[in-house]
This record gives C-alpha cells, sequence and structure tokens, in this order.
C-alpha cells in the first residue's frame, strides 16, 4: 500500500561552492592570525624563560589578539582575507598597534626594542603566510591555465 504522507522538501542549498570555500579561506586567516600572534607569545616568553606557559602565552598574547580582531573588524579583512595589501597590512599593524596600546594601559611592558621585535616578527608571520598563500595560489593558476 503506498504511503499518503507527502514527501519531505530537500534542503536549501546553502551556498555555491565558491560562497563555501570563501567562508573556508576566512576561516583559515583568522585562525592563522590568531594561531601565529600565540606562536609569537609563546616563542617571547620562552625566550625570556618566563614561567606559566599556557596561562602566560594568553596573557602576552591577548592585546596583540585584541588588535587583531579590531583590525579584522575596522578593515572588514574577511572580503579577502588573505591579500596582502589591505588585509595583511592591516592585521599586522593593528595587532602591532592595538597590543602595544592595549599593554600599556594594561600596565605591561613597551619598551622601544619589543615594539621593533613586535614589528618584525609579526610582520614576518601575519605577511609571510600570505605572501605564500599568493605564490601558490598563482603557480595554480599558471598551471590551469598552461
Amino acid at each position: 500500500m503506498p504511503s499518503s504522507t507527502p514527501p519531505l522538501p530537500r534542503p536549501a542549498s546553502t551556498g555555491s561552492a565558491e560562497t563555501t570555500a570563501a567562508r573556508r579561506t576566512t576561516v583559515f586567516a583568522l585562525c592563522a592570525d590568531a594561531a601565529l600572534i600565540l606562536v609569537f607569545a609563546a616563542i617571547g616568553r620562552d625566550a625570556h624563560q618566563r614561567g606559566d606557559v599556557i596561562t602566560g602565552v594568553f596573557a602576552t598574547a591577548w592585546p596583540f589578539l585584541a588588535g587583531a580582531a579590531l583590525a579584522w573588524l575596522v578593515w572588514r579583512v574577511w572580503r579577502s582575507p588573505l591579500s596582502l595589501w589591505p588585509a595583511g597590512v592591516s592585521v599586522w599593524l593593528g595587532a602591532v598597534t592595538g597590543g602595544m596600546l592595549l599593554r600599556a594601559v594594561t600596565g605591561q611592558t613597551v619598551v622601544l626594542p619589543f615594539v621593533i621585535v613586535a614589528l618584525l616578527s609579526l610582520g614576518l608571520f601575519l605577511l609571510g603566510y600570505r605572501l605564500l598563500a599568493a605564490v601558490v595560489r598563482q603557480r595554480k593558476t599558471r598551471r590551469r591555465g598552461a
């Protein structure tokens, strides 16, 4: 005997493949930025032989994470999260500027050598992986065109 209940509707597509890829790229870039800022804090704490590994790294990193998060919002980095300009530069400078301002406001150390090290290290990290991503994208594009 056939069933009298109508078939269940199929769920609507939540987005195209391009939208899904763009979301993945954004999540990747956001996680990479956060992870690299945490690595920066961990290296710094290790170089100065400070204890409290986990909590200490977060205590050191939070101002820089907050600065980077603010840059993500102000510059709408999610629109082109892997670009060097403006995304990479704004996240880099936002992390350093915001980080140093928040460190100063909360009574943490802000001295010129630390500012220079933060500028160079976070620049290398936050711009470096974006540069690598650009090279990989360019090579993929060339292979498709060839």
